[in-house]
This record gives C-alpha cells, structure tokens and sequence, in this order.
C-alpha cells in the first residue's frame, strides 16, 4: 500500500485507542489450553491477530469475530505439528507450543532460520524439563508434568514469560520464575490465566510463581489499550501543534511515558482513563539541571519502550535544544534515523544504539519506504509535520500491529491519500 501525505495540518479531537495487539495474540494462545470458550473484547483487527487467528483456525479453533469481540472455542486441536504455512513466519507462533504440549504431551513446529532468534524461548522450554530436539529448522518437543521448578529466564523476553506461563498454568503444579517480562499484554496474559483457574502471584513483577490447574476453564478478557498507540498518537499530536483528548487510557501504563516525553517538551496530562494534550507552540527539550547531558534510555518494563525510541527521535528532531536517544536493548532499532536526516533532521548516530538529535529540524517532504512495523508509524508521524508531501510505500506494514490507524488520524485532521499501487 503506498499513502500520499500532506503534512503541516494539526491533529485535533477525540482519539480512542484499539485493544493491544500483543495481548491479541497471546491470549489468542491461551484460549487453546481449555476446550470451553473464551471471550476477548477489544481484539484488535489487524494484520497481526488475523493472521493469529487463522494458525489458530489451522488447529481446529472455532472463530467467531462481532466487531472487537472475538469468540474462541477449541474443542479439540486437529494437529500437533505447526508447519511454516501456518505459523506465516511469525516468531510469536511459538507460543502455540504452549496448548499443544499441555493438552496433547508432543509438538512439532517449522520455523524460519535462523533458530538463534529463539535461543531464550528454548532454553527456557529446557529449563522446564521440555525435551526439545532440533532437526534443522524443525523441532520436536516432549513435555510431561512437574510438580516443583524454578528457572530464571535468560533475557526479560514477552514471548518467553508467556509461553512458560501458559505451560506452568497447566503441566506445572508449583513454577517459580525470574527475570520474567512484565510489560502490560504479559499482565494481560496472567489475569486471563487467572481467570482461567491459575494461580500467579507477581503479577507486574519478574518475580512469578505459578500453581497449575491440569485442567482450566472458559473466561472473558478485556484486553489493555495499545500504550504504544496512546503514546505515539499524543506525540505525532504534539509536533504538529494540536491538541487531543485521549479516552479509554490506563494510566498506570502511562505514567513513565509521560515523564519521558515531558523531557521533550510535551505537556501531557492524565486525567483518570483520559491523557490529555493541549495546544503549544513548540517543544524544547529540558534545561533543567539534572536533566543535562541525561540521555533518553529505552529499558524493560517499566523501563521506557524501546517500541517508542523511533517515535521520540522523531520528537526530539523538532524539540529546540539537544538529546542523546540511547536504545539499549536492540541493536538495530535506530536505523532508520537515515529517513529522517533525508528529510532534513540533524542526527549524528554516533553508534547501532544511540542517536544524537538535534532540534527543532523543518522537515521536508519525499519518498520513502517503511523499514519494519516498528518505525513506520514514527515515520508517518514525521511526515504530518513535514513541509509538503510525503509518498510512503510499504504502508500497508503499519497496519500490522495499529488498528485502522490511517483513518483515526485522518480523523483528527490528517490530510493521507491512498494511493494505487
């Protein structure tokens, strides 16, 4: 899909966030460990959970979508093994693992090289006393119950911490684990496991231990408000001077954020379940005392996202003043800084994990494609404040994790054509 921006126009109005994908397709997972039916609200409709939703139809789930209410029901699962064309490529396929070898004892997956990129998630598996053997690209596992394990998790990995605490929901009877994720759509995750018939304390923590059920029941879930979308949203608002009410927030997601981005220059508000964004001028990055010569750092949850580094760059290129973005977890995730400097931002990337930004930038209008789902909709943000058109192709990669965003913010303002391929 290629879209035709007009920049310069102020964002303005009412924003309503979707349902997070990840937590979409986690619980999506989970949904398979009982054969009674789960209700999700607020499933989001992307290109991310559809493409979950029709792996979990390969495995004999029946599907039923009203709107953003999904309904799962997995009387029995057809198949122990998730060939490549069903799993589409997607490393968060992994996590049907989980209800495979807890209702069926074996799994075999297909999965795309290199297996390096899954190095956490088998360790942890092992770690459990999942027997896992490796012929190429396709795994073999055997799982059997345990009563007592503790295991500490090799890195804070989102799809590691929720495919161990699906296994230990089901085959485990006491399960201790460190070092686990905690970000919201893993919370999402365990309150669902709770309501399931697991018991999970630590939720919130990377410290859980986990009291199995052999067999859990149906439940309902609302899944959170994407905290990414919220963010990015109330940042593309700022730099094209509007204003925005956002509705439906939770604000214990936010509160980091927000103090991030306050950095910047942007006065954000939170306002019970609403984030509030008044009209400014302009940005200009703290000159506080204790604030100088203090990068902006991405770190696990609570940590600042690194999901939102390419967004603040963006936000730092129009702040008036100096900042170091340092992106600690990822080596590959700043990148796509050469997008901006064609468009007329000052950034120095002085390394794989850290930017110098230097503001405010007039960006300029061009082509460009958008690298990974990650970066595409900071890049459509730097568009909307850019100086006359922008083509953008590859939109379409945008819509893989963010619901409709192209029309929510021509909504508010936008000006984005569609254009033909």
């Amino acid at each position: 899909m290629r879209i035709v921006v007009h920049g310069g126009q102020p964002l303005n109005g009412t924003f309503r966030p979707s349902g997070n994908s990840n937590s979409a397709i986690a619980l999506t997972a989970a949904a398979l460990l009982t054969n009674e039916p789960v209700t999700l609200y607020g499933m989001p409709d992307t290109l991310s959970t559809a493409a979950t939703l029709e792996s979990a139809q390969a495995l004999g789930v029946e599907v039923k979508r009203d709107g953003a209410v999904c309904h799962l029901q997995a009387g029995g699962l057809q198949t122990r093994f998730l060939a490549e064309e069903v799993t589409d490529g997607q490393v968060s396929a992994i996590l049907f693992l989980a209800p495979i070898l807890a209702r069926r004892g074996h799994a075999r997956i297909e999965l795309p090289p290199p297996l390096s990129r899954y190095h956490t998630h088998l360790a942890a598996l092992r770690d459990l006393g999942v027997d896992v053997q490796a012929s190429g690209t396709v795994l073999d596992l055997h799982a059997e119950r345990w009563e007592s394990r503790e295991i500490t998790l090799l890195q804070a990995s989102v799809t590691t911490t929720a495919l161990v605490c699906m296994l230990a929901a089901v085959l485990g009877q006491d399960t201790t684990i460190r070092n686990a994720a905690s970000e919201p759509h893993v919370q999402d995750l365990q309150h669902m496991l709770v309501a399931m018939g697991a018991q999970i304390g630590g939720i919130g923590s990377n410290l859980l231990h986990i009291r199995g059920s052999e067999t859990l029941g149906g439940a309902e879930m609302t899944l959170s408000p994407d905290h990414i979308e919220v963010a990015t949203v109330a940042s593309i608002g700022a730099i094209t001077h509007g204003s925005l009410q956002i509705e439906g927030v939770k604000p214990e997601h936010l509160r980091l954020i927000v103090r991030v981005l306050a950095r910047l220059g942007m006065n954000l508000y939170l306002n019970g379940s609403t984030l509030l964004l008044p009209a400014q001028d302009g940005l200009m990055v703290s000159q506080a005392d204790e604030d100088l010569d203090v990068p902006i750092e991405t770190a696990p949850w609570p940590g600042f996202p690194s999901d939102l580094v390419a967004m603040t760059t963006v936000v730092a290129s129009q702040a008036r003043g100096m900042t170091l973005i340092h992106e600690k977890l990822f080596s590959n995730r700043l990148l796509f800084v050469d997008k901006l400097t064609a468009m007329g931002a000052q950034i120095v990337l002085c390394d794989p994990h850290r930017a110098l930004v230097v503001g405010p930038s007039k960006l300029r209008g061009g082509y460009m494609d958008t690298p990974d789902v990650r970066t595409g909709l900071a890049l459509l943000g730097a568009a909307l404040c850019a100086q006359g058109t922008v083509t953008i192709d590859r939109a379409e990669l945008i819509d893989r994790t963010f619901e409709n965003v192209v029309s929510k913010l021509v909504a508010l303002g936008a000006q984005i054509e569609v254009a033909q391929p």
